[in-house]
């Protein structure tokens, strides 16, 4: 899915406070060229739409910033909001480069009927995501996971992830994702 913004540059002395207050939402964008960072604002109505859209060290999103005739691929790096009253207050953004490969966080979907199903047992899911290393343009929406071999008493560990060319875990490979347990006995 592709996920567009538009940001401005936030002017300068602009009290974050003061600027929530005006429907604005501070935002930083890291790694755009070199080590300088930009600070920017954002509508708090597109701030929303951008995080129902997009995951955080997930998702790459084409930032447009007019004022300074730049846009490229970013990725959603942090995202801060009130402790209690659940409010954004800040949003980081992290341009990654081309040639440099990222770290992201993955969510792994389960494809099949696994055989310990069929005979009653019961799917515990222990890990619904994985840590992979890989070039921004290559970030996968997911991981597939075919389940449709676990019997019960076995499990599917982040070894047994078929990986597209390209994506390297990070995770340990000896981590269980599912497992199949027996059903309880009544008595």
């Amino acid at each position: 899915m592709q996920v567009t913004l538009e940001c401005k540059t936030r002017p300068e002395g602009a009290k974050p406070r003061t600027l929530r207050r005006e429907g604005m939402l501070p935002a930083n964008l890291y790694g755009h060229n070199g080590a300088e960072a930009i600070s920017l604002v954002l509508g708090h109505k597109e701030a929303l739409t951008l995080l129902k859209n997009a995951s955080i060290n997930n998702t790459l999103v084409d930032m447009t910033i007019p004022e300074l005739s730049w846009n490229g691929k970013v990725l959603i790096r942090e995202v801060q909001s009130h402790p209690w009253k659940r409010t954004l207050h800040h949003i980081s953004f992290f341009c990654p480069s081309g040639e440099n490969q990222v770290e992201v966080v993955v969510p792994v979907k389960i494809v099949g009927s696994a055989i310990g199903i069929k005979k009653g047992g019961i799917m515990e899911q222990m890990v619904t995501e994985v840590k992979v290393r890989c070039f921004p343009d290559n970030i996968p929406q997911f991981l597939e996971m075919d389940i449709s071999k676990v019997d019960i008493g076995k499990t599917f560990q982040v070894s047994d992830l078929v990986l597209p060319e390209g994506i390297n875990v990070l995770d340990d490979p000896n981590k269980n994702i599912i497992g199949i347990v027996a059903p309880r006995k009544k008595g």
